[in-house]
């Protein structure tokens, strides 16, 4: 039995789970958090930087997004300056990094999905998915 099955519920921030893979998606569910996660892993971004690499999503969905990875402590928001324009730097927690194997393991999944089953493309207008 593993550790998933020791009660009915798991109890995290006060929030019941059927099962601890529930508390994982919970955490980094979503179209874009695994892969905010990744873009962060190799060191801090600038949210304009992680919105160049991100030309799919929306400006609203980024924001609350990292929001979100942010309260979960998954990510560090750091604000320099007192007026605009300030700025705005995201970072991996060290809880955010223990992730770290986990974008890996999808990393390497995913160059198997594009090897095996499709290609890779230039787009001319990356914002048109």
């Amino acid at each position: 039995m593993g550790i998933e099955c020791e009660g009915d519920f798991v109890k995290v921030n006060n929030k019941l789970y059927p099962c601890t893979v529930s508390v994982a998606m919970d955490l980094v569910g979503g179209k874009w958090k695994v892969v905010m996660l990744y873009h962060l892993k190799d060191g801090p971004k600038r949210y304009s930087a992680l919105r160049k690499e991100l030309p799919g999503v929306t400006e609203r969905t980024l924001s609350l997004q990292l929001k979100q990875l942010e309260e979960d402590g998954l990510i560090l928001r750091q604000v320099f300056g007192e007026k605009p324009p300030i700025k705005v730097v995201y970072s991996l927690t060290d809880f955010g990094r223990s992730f770290t194997p986990v974008l890996d393991a999808i990393l390497g999944w995913g160059n198997q999905i594009a090897a095996e089953k499709g290609e890779f493309v230039t787009a001319k207008n990356p914002g048109n998915f």
